[in-house]
């Protein structure tokens, strides 16, 4: 089963680990020398109040764990993310 980069935009990510919508998938990562995805590249909004920016937030493929019809399962750390979030409030 295939699908276009496109279609995988409109999906959003959650965190298995602790049940956090991470975002949508705005880009993904490609090894063209095997051509094959080897990550997706999601938007996470880590603003603060409406402050600050979104940072890309790079998943490797093998931490999906399931490509649902409107949401992409995946398995990360929440340290992953939470360095933006802290990093954002310092600024304050």
């Amino acid at each position: 089963m295939g699908c276009s980069i496109n279609s995988l935009r409109d999906k959003e990510v959650i965190n298995v680990c602790d049940g956090r919508r991470l975002g949508y998938i705005f880009d993904v990562e490609i090894n063209a020398a095997l051509g094959s995805v080897t990550a997706i590249v999601v938007l996470f909004d880590c603003r603060v109040f409406g402050f600050g920016k979104c940072e890309e937030l790079i998943i490797p493929w093998d931490k999906i764990q399931c490509f649902g019809e409107d949401a992409v399962l995946v398995s990360v750390s929440p340290e992953l993310y939470e360095k933006f979030a802290c990093k954002n409030k310092k600024k304050k």
